[in-house]
């Protein structure tokens, strides 16, 4: 019941703030709103009451800073969600002759066609926040079994270039970091799961290195975030442009600083290299659950381990947990220090300990969260790793000598943030690879 007042009194405050801040046409109250999702007639893309729906949803959507927003159609109805913080929340029901009108408006503000409902499209859209910034979405959709799908991807400027205290980076992690990024060429990788925050910390990273004096490329699939101090470019796979090949295109346009959206093949990690090798500082991602696991990776595709040794400067792992609300968080009694001693045994939690636990209010959609921060696991390459790389390149073997080197797992960061308050054990446990 509390769950679903603080998602009424949520979505009553929105629609009231679209109404307020919309272009004035359209429904001229709630009522009137919840009418048109009462209505049976055909709706056409443009009506006012389409439009004025659109305008309250993304109005909702930056509100709760949501960072996807899901159209989906059902048998009798389709159904709004929104992904907060990592998790999708149900949000609005609506008839589908209202959810087909919606997407239909949508996909014309995205240059998409509207007529085509077999195959899958792609488009973008550029509207502001509340606040008055510039905020892109991108747009997908995909034919189901009972009509079109909609997912929209909301890029915003304040979530996705941050600095390095924002991200999460502890004092030790981000003075390695900075040390790392100044060096004049080499690789710089940066793995992790799908949505663990990759992109945002090469933005974010970027944006800090790009001055007057030094030329960013960046060759991307799909480009994420339009951001005037890169030069950036897109795959496009249906005209024989790849990775590769966009690659070895950039190599002739004088770049200091590479951005590769990511290694996927032999051909690309042989160009990689090879731009390394010639001076140049590159950046890209990988998919791996930690950061010794890349060097393993890049073996595995094919990278010989003395190109590895020339040109890799490190590894940064991440993940992405949800962060306690401010608002209604309580001192956790149950959390003791020796459960988190348990949690990353044999190492330790130094420094304070103060730890929370979610309860749930208006705030944070009774969830007890608001928000999230990376946890982060940086391997430096030294000449001991190296030596490991040529001699002996197993996992386990590589993890040594990382820690040794000075890297701390990731499950040691978030037993951190346990120990701050920040956030919970169970969110470090869901998130984190165990202990080896």
């Amino acid at each position: 019941v509390a769950k679903f007042t603080a998602e009424f009194f949520a979505l009553a405050k929105s629609v009231k703030a679209a109404l307020k801040s919309g272009s004035g046409s359209g429904s001229a109250s709630f009522e009137q709103l919840v009418e048109l999702n009462r209505s049976n007639k055909p709706l056409d893309a443009n009506d006012q009451g389409v439009v004025q729906v659109v305008d309250w949803l993304w109005q909702y959507a930056f509100d709760q800073r949501a960072s996807d927003i899901h159209l989906e159609p059902r048998r009798e109805q389709g159904v709004i969600r929104f992904r907060i913080d990592g998790v999708l929340h149900p949000v609005y029901q609506l008839p589908m002759g209202v959810h087909s009108a919606m997407t239909a408006r949508i996909k014309l503000l995205g240059r998409m066609d509207v007529v085509e409902k077999r195959r899958p499209q792609d488009g973008r859209i550029k509207t502001r926040n509340p606040r008055g910034d510039e905020v892109e979405m991108r747009l997908s959709t995909l034919p189901t079994a009972f009509g079109e799908k909609m997912v929209m991807r909301i890029f915003d400027p304040d979530t996705t270039v941050k600095n390095l205290d924002a991200l999460g980076f502890s004092p030790h992690d981000a003075e390695r970091w900075e040390q790392l990024v100044k060096k004049p060429h080499g690789i710089v990788l940066v793995t992790g799961p799908t949505g663990s925050g990759k992109t945002t910390t090469l933005y974010s990273t970027l944006k800090r290195l790009a001055t007057e004096e030094v030329n960013v490329n960046t060759i991307e699939d799909p480009i994420e975030m339009i951001e005037p101090a890169f030069n950036q470019t897109q795959v496009q796979s249906h005209l024989d442009f790849g990775f590769p090949e966009g690659l070895r295109a950039l190599m002739r346009q004088d770049p200091d600083i590479i951005m590769v959206g990511e290694i996927r093949d032999l051909q690309t990690a042989e160009m990689a290299v090879q731009a390394a090798l010639t001076g140049h500082l590159v950046f890209s991602t990988l998919h791996t659950n930690d950061a010794p696991s890349a060097v393993s990776r890049l073996m595995e595709l094919g990278v010989p381990s003395y190109l590895i040794n020339a040109t890799l400067l490190g590894v940064l792992a991440q993940r992405l947990v949800r962060t306690l609300c401010n608002q209604c968080r309580e001192p956790d009694e149950s959390t003791s220090r020796e459960t988190l001693a348990e949690l990353v045994k044999p190492w330790q939690v130094s420094g304070g300990y103060r730890p929370y636990k979610a309860l749930g209010c208006v705030d944070c959609r009774m969830t007890g969260f608001r928000g999230r921060m990376g946890l982060y696991e940086l391997l430096t390459v030294t000449e001991g790793f190296k030596e490991k790389v040529s001699k002996e390149p197993s996992i386990d073997a590589l993890r040594r000598q990382a820690i040794a080197d000075g890297m701390r797992p990731l499950r040691l960061a978030g037993a951190r943030k346990v120990a701050e308050g920040v956030t919970t054990v169970e969110e470090i446990l869901a998130s984190t690879p165990p202990l080896s």
